[in-house]
């Protein structure tokens, strides 16, 4: 569900952001939006396996999303849709539960997707956070 009220009530407070797929490159799009989410005020955790032990503007990446020792608000994706299934099960592995999967443009699995749902995580589907700000002018 991509309702602009669920939307503005996910972005429009500090929340702790899992950023999976986070690149240290400054053109790569995970970069450019965690920057935007971090200059918004939102905590950010940077989850890429090959940079683990690293650092993106700021952040200590971590190699998945268990290895993040608070809880998460919303675990936004940059993978590969075939990637998705994969992260929801270690997303539905936490306690507690993150409140929203945000799913970035063009990343899709209507499988998982629904799995989250069910479990009672907001999905988000193709929209950029970083977009949605400046949209909403949150």
């Amino acid at each position: 569900m991509n309702d602009d009220a669920i939307v503005r009530a996910l972005l429009g407070r500090p929340r702790s952001i899992a950023l999976v797929g986070a690149s240290d490159d400054p053109v790569r799009p995970s970069h450019q939006v965690m920057q935007r989410l971090l200059a918004h005020g939102h905590r950010l955790y940077p989850v890429n396996p090959s940079g683990a032990g690293r650092m993106i503007l700021g952040c200590e990446v971590v190699a998945s999303l268990a290895d993040i020792q608070q809880p998460i608000d919303i675990v936004d994706v940059f993978r590969r849709s075939d990637a998705v299934a994969a992260l929801v099960n270690e997303m539905l592995m936490l306690s507690p539960l993150p409140e929203a999967l945000w799913l970035q443009l063009g990343v899709r699995d209507p499988v998982a997707e629904q799995r989250a749902r069910q479990a009672g995580v907001t999905v988000i589907v193709d929209r950029c956070p970083a977009i949605e700000i400046t949209r909403l002018a949150l």
